[in-house]
Protein backbone atom coordinates (compact mmCIF):
# COMPACT_ATOMS: atom_id res chain seq x y z
CA UNK A 1 0.00 0.00 0.00
CA UNK A 2 1.32 3.29 -0.95
CA UNK A 3 2.16 6.39 1.60
CA UNK A 4 -0.54 8.43 0.33
CA UNK A 5 -3.26 5.48 0.31
CA UNK A 6 -2.10 4.79 4.36
CA UNK A 7 -2.74 8.39 4.94
CA UNK A 8 -6.20 8.25 3.46
CA UNK A 9 -6.82 5.30 5.38
CA UNK A 10 -6.31 7.37 8.89
CA UNK A 11 -2.59 5.66 9.72
CA UNK A 12 -1.21 7.77 12.10
CA UNK A 13 2.81 6.50 11.52
CA UNK A 14 2.11 7.14 7.81
CA UNK A 15 1.18 10.08 8.30
CA UNK A 16 4.05 11.20 10.75
CA UNK A 17 6.41 10.04 8.16
CA UNK A 18 4.93 12.25 5.49
CA UNK A 19 5.04 15.39 7.86
CA UNK A 20 8.51 14.52 7.99
CA UNK A 21 9.43 14.46 4.41
CA UNK A 22 7.69 17.57 3.93
CA UNK A 23 9.62 19.45 6.48
CA UNK A 24 12.60 18.26 4.61
CA UNK A 25 11.15 18.90 1.24
CA UNK A 26 12.28 16.03 0.13
CA UNK A 27 10.48 14.52 -3.43
CA UNK A 28 8.67 11.57 -1.79
CA UNK A 29 7.59 14.01 0.31
CA UNK A 30 6.71 17.05 -3.10
CA UNK A 31 5.07 13.74 -4.75
CA UNK A 32 3.23 12.45 -2.35
CA UNK A 33 1.80 16.61 -1.57
CA UNK A 34 0.79 15.88 -5.45
CA UNK A 35 -1.45 13.25 -5.02
CA UNK A 36 -3.08 14.34 -1.79
CA UNK A 37 -3.99 17.73 -2.70
CA UNK A 38 -7.03 17.05 -4.82
CA UNK A 39 -8.51 15.41 -1.19
CA UNK A 40 -7.71 18.53 0.29
CA UNK A 41 -10.12 21.78 1.19
CA UNK A 42 -12.71 20.68 3.20
CA UNK A 43 -10.71 21.34 6.75
CA UNK A 44 -11.35 24.75 8.78
CA UNK A 45 -8.02 26.36 8.89
CA UNK A 46 -7.84 28.71 12.47
CA UNK A 47 -4.69 30.32 12.71
CA UNK A 48 -3.72 31.66 15.98
CA UNK A 49 -1.42 34.16 16.74
CA UNK A 50 -0.28 37.05 18.85
CA UNK A 51 3.09 38.28 21.20
CA UNK A 52 5.24 35.62 23.76
CA UNK A 53 3.41 35.06 26.66
CA UNK A 54 -0.49 36.17 25.84
CA UNK A 55 -1.67 32.30 26.39
CA UNK A 56 -1.90 30.77 22.76
CA UNK A 57 -0.71 27.12 23.29
CA UNK A 58 -3.08 27.11 26.56
CA UNK A 59 -5.89 28.58 24.36
CA UNK A 60 -5.01 26.02 21.72
CA UNK A 61 -5.04 23.53 24.55
CA UNK A 62 -8.52 24.50 25.61
CA UNK A 63 -9.80 24.81 22.22
CA UNK A 64 -8.97 21.35 21.16
CA UNK A 65 -10.68 19.94 24.51
CA UNK A 66 -13.56 21.55 23.66
CA UNK A 67 -14.11 20.38 20.12
CA UNK A 68 -12.65 16.40 21.05
CA UNK A 69 -15.87 16.91 24.09
CA UNK A 70 -18.64 18.62 22.70
CA UNK A 71 -22.06 19.24 23.80
CA UNK A 72 -24.32 16.55 22.97
CA UNK A 73 -25.87 18.51 20.25
CA UNK A 74 -22.20 18.34 18.69
CA UNK A 75 -20.51 15.25 16.50
CA UNK A 76 -16.61 15.22 17.70
CA UNK A 77 -14.44 16.97 15.56
CA UNK A 78 -10.71 15.43 14.75
CA UNK A 79 -8.08 17.81 15.38
CA UNK A 80 -4.68 18.62 13.90
CA UNK A 81 -2.55 21.22 15.71
CA UNK A 82 0.42 22.71 13.79
CA UNK A 83 2.61 24.75 16.63
CA UNK A 84 5.80 26.88 15.17
CA UNK A 85 8.59 27.63 17.32
CA UNK A 86 11.27 30.01 16.81
CA UNK A 87 14.43 28.48 15.62
CA UNK A 88 18.10 28.89 17.20
CA UNK A 89 19.86 31.49 15.30
CA UNK A 90 22.96 29.33 16.45
CA UNK A 91 22.43 25.70 16.24
CA UNK A 92 18.97 25.91 14.27
CA UNK A 93 17.32 23.88 16.50
CA UNK A 94 14.18 24.44 18.78
CA UNK A 95 12.65 24.09 21.98
CA UNK A 96 9.17 22.69 20.99
CA UNK A 97 7.19 23.72 23.86
CA UNK A 98 3.66 23.30 23.05
CA UNK A 99 4.16 19.85 23.44
CA UNK A 100 4.66 20.72 26.91
CA UNK A 101 1.66 22.73 27.54
CA UNK A 102 -0.77 20.27 25.73
CA UNK A 103 0.16 17.25 27.68
CA UNK A 104 -3.83 16.77 28.38
CA UNK A 105 -4.18 15.74 24.49
CA UNK A 106 -1.75 12.98 25.09
CA UNK A 107 -3.21 9.79 24.21
CA UNK A 108 -6.54 11.25 22.06
CA UNK A 109 -6.30 9.48 18.72
CA UNK A 110 -8.87 12.12 17.67
CA UNK A 111 -5.84 15.03 17.77
CA UNK A 112 -2.77 15.24 15.96
CA UNK A 113 0.12 17.86 17.48
CA UNK A 114 3.02 18.85 14.94
CA UNK A 115 5.75 21.01 16.56
CA UNK A 116 7.74 22.45 13.95
CA UNK A 117 10.81 24.85 13.81
CA UNK A 118 10.26 28.46 12.06
CA UNK A 119 14.02 27.52 11.01
CA UNK A 120 14.33 30.74 10.34
CA UNK A 121 11.72 31.91 8.02
CA UNK A 122 9.90 35.66 9.21
CA UNK A 123 6.08 36.36 9.24
CA UNK A 124 5.27 33.92 12.30
CA UNK A 125 5.49 30.63 10.42
CA UNK A 126 7.99 28.35 8.83
CA UNK A 127 8.55 27.72 5.18
CA UNK A 128 6.60 23.84 4.96
CA UNK A 129 3.72 25.06 6.92
CA UNK A 130 1.33 25.15 3.89
CA UNK A 131 2.69 21.81 3.17
CA UNK A 132 2.01 19.90 6.73
CA UNK A 133 -1.57 21.55 6.84
CA UNK A 134 -2.49 20.31 3.13
CA UNK A 135 -1.42 16.77 4.44
CA UNK A 136 -3.79 17.17 7.63
CA UNK A 137 -6.51 18.61 5.53
CA UNK A 138 -6.27 14.90 2.87
CA UNK A 139 -6.17 13.13 6.00
CA UNK A 140 -9.58 13.88 6.94
CA UNK A 141 -9.36 15.97 10.34
CA UNK A 142 -11.68 18.35 10.37
CA UNK A 143 -10.23 21.47 12.19
CA UNK A 144 -6.66 22.82 11.88
CA UNK A 145 -5.11 25.11 14.03
CA UNK A 146 -2.09 26.75 13.09
CA UNK A 147 0.11 28.53 16.14
CA UNK A 148 2.40 31.10 15.07
CA UNK A 149 5.95 31.70 16.58
CA UNK A 150 4.50 34.72 18.78
CA UNK A 151 6.98 37.16 17.30
CA UNK A 152 4.40 40.22 17.64
CA UNK A 153 3.72 42.58 14.89
CA UNK A 154 5.25 40.39 12.01
CA UNK A 155 3.11 37.65 11.96
CA UNK A 156 1.03 38.47 9.16
CA UNK A 157 0.87 35.46 7.28
CA UNK A 158 -1.19 33.25 8.94
CA UNK A 159 -4.00 36.01 7.77
CA UNK A 160 -3.02 34.36 4.26
CA UNK A 161 -2.86 30.98 5.20
CA UNK A 162 -6.34 30.60 7.59
CA UNK A 163 -9.76 31.05 7.58
CA UNK A 164 -10.31 32.70 10.46
CA UNK A 165 -7.32 34.67 12.68
CA UNK A 166 -7.45 34.82 16.13
CA UNK A 167 -5.54 37.15 17.31
CA UNK A 168 -4.34 36.61 20.60
CA UNK A 169 -3.67 39.43 23.67
CA UNK A 170 -3.15 39.99 27.12
CA UNK A 171 -3.24 42.55 29.99
CA UNK A 172 -0.40 43.69 31.18
CA UNK A 173 2.33 42.94 28.26
CA UNK A 174 3.01 46.28 27.57
CA UNK A 175 1.43 49.83 27.04
CA UNK A 176 -1.77 50.23 25.67
CA UNK A 177 -0.52 51.83 21.83
CA UNK A 178 1.55 48.88 21.64
CA UNK A 179 -1.43 46.59 21.53
CA UNK A 180 -2.69 48.40 18.54
CA UNK A 181 -0.07 48.85 16.51
CA UNK A 182 -0.19 48.31 12.56
CA UNK A 183 -0.24 45.21 11.65
CA UNK A 184 -1.22 42.46 14.37
CA UNK A 185 -4.55 44.01 14.58
CA UNK A 186 -5.60 43.95 11.12
CA UNK A 187 -5.80 40.69 9.93
CA UNK A 188 -8.10 39.33 13.70
CA UNK A 189 -11.26 38.28 12.50
CA UNK A 190 -11.39 37.19 16.02
CA UNK A 191 -10.07 39.02 18.85
CA UNK A 192 -9.13 37.31 22.31
CA UNK A 193 -7.94 39.19 25.45
CA UNK A 194 -6.52 36.75 26.90
CA UNK A 195 -5.55 35.78 31.27
CA UNK A 196 -8.81 38.37 31.82
CA UNK A 197 -8.23 37.61 35.70
CA UNK A 198 -5.74 39.73 35.66
CA UNK A 199 -5.06 43.41 36.89
CA UNK A 200 -5.49 45.83 33.96
CA UNK A 201 -7.31 43.95 31.94
CA UNK A 202 -10.26 46.90 32.06
CA UNK A 203 -7.47 49.12 30.47
CA UNK A 204 -6.57 46.56 27.56
CA UNK A 205 -9.81 45.85 26.58
CA UNK A 206 -10.63 49.63 26.25
CA UNK A 207 -7.49 49.89 23.89
CA UNK A 208 -8.73 47.45 21.70
CA UNK A 209 -11.88 48.03 21.24
CA UNK A 210 -10.81 51.54 20.65
CA UNK A 211 -8.33 50.17 17.78
CA UNK A 212 -11.37 48.22 16.76
CA UNK A 213 -14.04 51.36 16.24
CA UNK A 214 -11.63 53.00 14.04
CA UNK A 215 -13.18 51.40 11.34
CA UNK A 216 -14.27 47.80 9.73
CA UNK A 217 -12.75 47.50 6.47
CA UNK A 218 -14.53 45.78 3.98
CA UNK A 219 -11.29 44.75 2.16
CA UNK A 220 -8.23 43.27 3.74
CA UNK A 221 -5.19 43.46 1.63
CA UNK A 222 -1.79 42.13 2.15
CA UNK A 223 1.38 42.73 0.68
CA UNK A 224 2.89 39.95 -1.13
CA UNK A 225 6.84 39.95 -2.50
CA UNK A 226 5.96 43.53 -3.64
CA UNK A 227 2.64 43.76 -4.78
CA UNK A 228 -0.74 43.87 -2.79
CA UNK A 229 -3.04 41.14 -2.34
CA UNK A 230 -7.12 41.66 -2.22
CA UNK A 231 -8.67 38.54 -0.52
CA UNK A 232 -11.81 39.91 1.06
CA UNK A 233 -13.23 41.91 -1.93
CA UNK A 234 -17.08 43.01 -2.24
CA UNK A 235 -18.75 44.88 -4.81
CA UNK A 236 -19.39 48.63 -3.62
CA UNK A 237 -23.16 47.96 -4.03
CA UNK A 238 -23.07 45.23 -1.31
CA UNK A 239 -21.75 45.06 2.49
CA UNK A 240 -22.23 47.08 5.63
CA UNK A 241 -24.96 44.86 6.93
CA UNK A 242 -23.30 42.07 5.55
CA UNK A 243 -19.77 43.01 6.81
CA UNK A 244 -17.62 40.61 9.27
CA UNK A 245 -17.79 42.58 12.57
CA UNK A 246 -13.87 42.02 14.34
CA UNK A 247 -15.66 40.69 17.91
CA UNK A 248 -13.77 40.87 21.15
CA UNK A 249 -13.73 38.21 24.00
CA UNK A 250 -12.40 38.31 26.79
CA UNK A 251 -10.90 34.82 28.31
CA UNK A 252 -9.43 32.70 31.08
CA UNK A 253 -7.98 29.92 29.19
CA UNK A 254 -6.99 28.23 32.32
CA UNK A 255 -10.15 27.65 34.05
CA UNK A 256 -12.60 28.39 30.32
CA UNK A 257 -14.04 31.44 31.40
CA UNK A 258 -15.26 32.74 28.22
CA UNK A 259 -14.72 29.95 26.09
CA UNK A 260 -18.38 29.32 25.06
CA UNK A 261 -18.82 33.08 23.45
CA UNK A 262 -15.52 32.28 21.72
CA UNK A 263 -16.55 29.05 20.11
CA UNK A 264 -19.75 30.74 18.89
CA UNK A 265 -17.70 32.80 17.29
CA UNK A 266 -15.40 31.26 15.45
CA UNK A 267 -18.61 28.91 14.15
CA UNK A 268 -20.36 31.87 13.29
CA UNK A 269 -17.36 33.20 11.16
CA UNK A 270 -16.74 29.91 9.49
CA UNK A 271 -21.01 30.73 8.32
CA UNK A 272 -19.96 34.01 7.20
CA UNK A 273 -17.33 33.05 4.99
CA UNK A 274 -19.43 30.02 3.83
CA UNK A 275 -22.70 32.59 2.91
CA UNK A 276 -20.64 35.56 2.02
CA UNK A 277 -18.22 33.55 -0.45
CA UNK A 278 -15.35 35.05 1.52
CA UNK A 279 -14.32 31.18 1.84
CA UNK A 280 -13.61 30.70 -1.74
CA UNK A 281 -11.70 34.06 -2.38
CA UNK A 282 -9.38 33.16 0.82
CA UNK A 283 -8.66 29.97 -0.56
CA UNK A 284 -7.89 31.21 -3.91
CA UNK A 285 -5.37 33.74 -2.80
CA UNK A 286 -3.78 31.71 -0.13
CA UNK A 287 -3.42 29.20 -2.79
CA UNK A 288 -1.89 31.97 -5.55
CA UNK A 289 0.50 32.97 -2.47
CA UNK A 290 1.93 29.10 -2.20
CA UNK A 291 2.20 29.20 -5.50
CA UNK A 292 4.29 32.54 -5.41
CA UNK A 293 6.23 31.79 -2.87
CA UNK A 294 6.98 27.91 -4.22
CA UNK A 295 7.77 29.71 -7.57
CA UNK A 296 10.14 32.57 -5.96
CA UNK A 297 12.19 29.75 -4.15
CA UNK A 298 12.24 27.61 -7.35
CA UNK A 299 13.81 30.20 -9.80
CA UNK A 300 16.18 30.76 -6.82
CA UNK A 301 17.28 27.28 -6.78
CA UNK A 302 17.91 27.32 -10.61
CA UNK A 303 19.56 30.46 -10.82
CA UNK A 304 21.85 29.56 -7.56
CA UNK A 305 22.44 26.04 -9.99
CA UNK A 306 23.33 27.92 -13.24
CA UNK A 307 25.63 30.94 -11.96
CA UNK A 308 29.33 29.64 -11.33
CA UNK A 309 30.54 30.03 -7.62
CA UNK A 310 33.45 32.11 -8.29
CA UNK A 311 31.63 34.80 -10.16
CA UNK A 312 28.51 34.93 -7.20
CA UNK A 313 31.86 35.30 -4.53
CA UNK A 314 33.71 37.94 -6.89
CA UNK A 315 30.69 40.04 -6.80
CA UNK A 316 29.96 39.90 -3.19
CA UNK A 317 33.79 40.73 -2.88
CA UNK A 318 33.09 43.73 -4.36
CA UNK A 319 29.88 44.55 -2.90
CA UNK A 320 31.81 44.08 0.59
CA UNK A 321 34.68 46.54 -0.61
CA UNK A 322 31.87 49.20 -1.37
CA UNK A 323 32.08 49.28 -5.03
CA UNK A 324 28.88 48.14 -6.25
CA UNK A 325 25.55 48.45 -3.88
CA UNK A 326 23.43 45.85 -3.44
CA UNK A 327 20.84 46.68 -6.27
CA UNK A 328 23.76 46.96 -8.62
CA UNK A 329 25.47 43.74 -7.63
CA UNK A 330 21.76 42.01 -8.02
CA UNK A 331 21.24 42.89 -11.23
CA UNK A 332 25.07 41.36 -12.77
CA UNK A 333 24.18 38.06 -10.81
CA UNK A 334 21.00 38.45 -12.93
CA UNK A 335 22.08 40.00 -16.18
CA UNK A 336 25.72 38.56 -15.87
CA UNK A 337 26.80 42.49 -16.87
CA UNK A 338 29.93 43.33 -15.05
CA UNK A 339 30.16 46.75 -17.27
CA UNK A 340 29.09 48.46 -13.79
Amino acid sequence: MSLQQSILNGDRLALSRLLTEIENGSDQGHQALNDLFKHTGSAHLIGVTGAPGTGKSSLVNRLVQHYRNPSAQQKSKRIAVVAVDPSSPFSGGAVLGDRIRMNDLVGDNGVFIRSMASRGSLGGLAATTAGLVQAFDAAGYDIIFIETVGAGQAEVDIAKLAHTTLVVEAPGLGDDVQAIKAGILEIADILVLNKADRPGVESAERALKGMLQLGHPIEKVFHHHGRSEQINTEEESEQDADEWITPLHRLISTDGTGLNELVKSISKHREYLEASGDLARRDRARLESEVDDLLQLEMMLRWRDSTPPDIYQATIDKLTNRQLSPRQAAAILLNGDDSQ
